[in-house]
């Protein structure tokens, strides 16, 4: 038998954030540098992704994609 590795759940989360960035960035068609630097700037990660990390995780990567880009273009449009 194989041993099986477990990661943290911190370690789970923080995938889901760069599964996020890399999603966001090719609706965009930019590199998850870009994308990442973005959501940095308005605290999406921190403020967004993170919080509700139960709700957002459950959609489908399109769905999720396309919530991310209308939430980082509204925030990036108040400042």
């Amino acid at each position: 038998m194989k041993n099986i590795v477990e990661i943290s759940r911190t370690q789970v989360i923080m995938t889901f954030v760069a599964t996020c960035v890399e999603t966001t960035a090719r609706l965009l068609n930019t590199s998850y540098k870009e994308v990442y630097q973005r959501m940095k700037r308005v605290g999406l990660i921190e403020r967004f992704i993170l919080p509700h990390y139960e709700t957002l995780h459950s959609e489908s990567r399109d769905n999720l994609a396309g919530v991310l880009v209308e939430c980082l273009n509204n925030w990036e449009n108040r400042k």
